[in-house]
């Protein structure tokens, strides 16, 4: 999933329920044995990128021994391979694996690092241009070259497409054209000067064959049904139905020279589960070789013998990558003061909802908006965060409360200023079950310190509606992840005045509808900072004033996707001891494909 709903919809899967259980199209279990010398054709010593417990499977012989079977992507039978249609089935939907469409430039969620895709290199002059020069050789897989053109038409199709995502790139560039065959100019927005935000959109959206969409009618673009995607990539679509999608190699992939080959495996199947618990039981019998779930205690499975992993061998088991927050409406009584809402994160048990919500996949959070580790880690101020955030404890909430001069009703609850603290409604979809149970925890530490809160999930639609329009209370949700704009996204997420609308009105930004003099220049200051010294001031000002005002709050810090992989099939995953690629399905991580090896020879 990819948090960066700002520029793209929202395409949560993980746990979100449709389509039909997938028939026969998984393995069974393969038995595992120890990862020593021999336990591999060719192998010497240990084996790298096994199951986190040191084993391996036997392998699977014939053609499912070339195959990639994966989970997690992909909940109900595709219905279009547009992807430009806000439903469009994976691998075209927005910033996943690129196999079939693929993007400018790749980035790696450990790094920071901007590396290439379909572009050879970019250069960046200061806050004017970014230029691109495209690869050698470059095809789509209906053979046809994909060039510069395509992909300065990729962006502009913006322009006149209504509901195109990708329309947001105008936001902060002003042109994207082709000077020639093999050469993309940027000039970037001269108002705005958000390099990292024209950045973020090249790693992030596709390009596309002009010859394709250039014949649709601009109203037809987001609409138009495909079943048959032409893109760049090393893998096309065979078939696809309610059971499955099945890729095959294109066998004439541009990237066999860039990359020293082509993809190790030749076909993959996507099997179509009805939701998380068919998926993660299929995974543990050993029949997905990667997946993408969330999965309670995934540590079970490698104890009980499974040669299952993980990036990291040790909790939180997942690089995290993004932050969901309590958005607090400031719109409404009680909520509209700085001392409640400050009381309201001090109370809260985060350490419960690490361990009970997030089977300890989370480290607790801190009072920033900015990730202490990763990429963002530079941008951190631990001092800051320190003295002048706030951390779970009970008595210190109730006492910020009674300091500012509520009395608590016979009720239980707190008054202040006229307002009684309650009855809050917090919420978020039903069935995000990590989610709802966070918002379990957030209301019951919130009753405990007089104030009234009680939790509701309605569909998603309805839950999106309502925090998109204001109507709501309180709500669980998610903001920008790390990308190549943040953490400045997410301070525009969370704090924008611009984008901000009335009540009522669909907003995409500022949620809680958070008034402040000062956000707007400070978010344009980080904005157009040049350097990462200059970043660190601007963004060590923006969270001052988040700390101050708390309009929302991290309750947890998630994984950008649940990197997981089974050795069944293949070895050489990419982990923390194997690291020639950072923990993604996407961007940068495509380099597992080619790395990769199978047990059986």
């Amino acid at each position: 999933m990819s948090d960066s709903v700002f520029f793209t919809p929202s395409r949560r899967t993980l746990l979100k329920l449709g389509g039909v259980v997938a028939g026969g199209a998984a393995l069974a279990a393969c038995s595992s044995k120890a990862a020593t010398t021999g336990g591999a054709s060719g192998s010497t010593g240990t084996l790298p990128g096994i199951g986190n417990n040191g084993q391996v499977g036997k392998g699977r012989t014939g053609a499912n021994a070339d195959t990639l079977f994966i989970a997690g992507f992909q909940w109900g039978p595709p219905t279009t391979y547009n992807p430009f249609s806000p439903t469009a089935a994976w691998p075209a939907s927005s910033n996943v694996m690129q196999i079939v469409y693929e993007s400018l430039l790749r980035w790696n969620i450990l790094t920071g690092e901007i590396l290439p895709g379909l572009a050879a290199s970019y250069k960046v002059d200061g806050t004017n241009t970014v230029t691109l020069t495209m690869q050698d050789g470059v095809t789509f897989n209906d053979g046809t070259p994909c060039t510069a053109q395509d992909a300065a038409f990729s962006f502009n199709i913006g322009k006149t497409a209504t509901g195109v995502s990708v329309a947001s790139f105008f936001q902060a560039a002003d042109s994207i054209e082709a000077t020639d065959a093999k050469t993309v100019v940027i000039k970037i927005n001269q108002t705005t000067k958000n390099v990292g935000q024209v950045l973020q959109m090249l790693c992030e959206n596709y390009v596309v064959p002009q010859k394709v969409f250039s014949s649709l009618a601009a109203d037809k673009v987001s609409s138009e049904i495909m079943t048959n995607p032409v893109g760049p990539g090393p893998f096309k679509v065979d078939t696809a139905d309610q059971t499955q999608v099945v890729l095959t190699q294109t066998g004439s992939y541009w990237g066999k020279t860039y990359y020293g080959g082509l993809p190790v495996m030749k076909t993959i199947i996507h099997p179509i589960f009805k939701g998380n618990e068919d998926a993660n039981l299929q995974y543990t019998n050993g029949g997905l070789d990667i997946c993408q779930t969330f999965q309670s205690q995934i540590w079970k499975t490698w104890e009980a013998g499974k040669p299952t992993g993980t990036y990291l061998k040790a909790k939180p088991y997942y690089v995290p990558g993004s932050l969901p927050m309590l958005i607090m409406n400031t719109t409404k009584p009680g909520l509209d003061s700085a001392v409640v809402r400050k009381a309201i994160v001090t109370a809260i048990d985060y350490a419960s909802i690490s361990d009970t919500a997030m089977s300890g996949y989370s480290a607790t959070v801190q009072a920033s908006l900015i990730l202490p580790t990763g990429a963002e880690s530079k941008f951190f101020n631990q001092a800051d965060a320190t003295a002048n955030g706030w951390k779970y404890d009970k008595v210190a909430a109730e006492k910020l409360l009674t300091d500012a001069g509520a009395t608590k009703g016979s009720d239980g609850i707190y008054v202040l200023n006229g307002k009684r603290l309650g009855p809050y409604k917090i919420i978020t979809p039903t069935g995000w079950t990590d989610w709802n149970a966070s918002c379990e925890i957030i209301a019951s530490s919130l009753k405990a310190i007089g104030i009234e809160v009680a939790t509701n999930f309605p569909q998603q639609a309805e839950t999106t509606q309502a925090i998109q329009g204001g109507t709501f209370d309180m709500c669980v949700w998610y903001v920008s992840g790390v990308n190549p704009s943040s953490p400045w996204a997410r301070f525009r997420d969370i704090m924008s005045q611009s984008l901000m609308k009335p009540v009522g009105t669909t907003s995409f930004a500022n949620y809680g509808r958070w008034k402040n003099a000062d956000a707007e220049a400070l978010l344009t200051a980080a904005a157009q900072a040049a350097d990462d010294t200059s970043k660190k001031a601007a963004y060590d000002k923006l969270d001052a004033l988040y700390r101050k005002e708390i309009p929302a709050a991290p309750i947890m810090y998630r994984p950008d996707e649940f990197y997981e992989y089974s050795a069944v099939n293949f070895y050489n995953w990419a982990d923390e001891k194997n690291t020639y690629a950072p923990p993604m399905f996407r961007g940068a991580g495509n380099t597992w494909m080619y790395k990769i090896k199978k047990i059986a020879g």
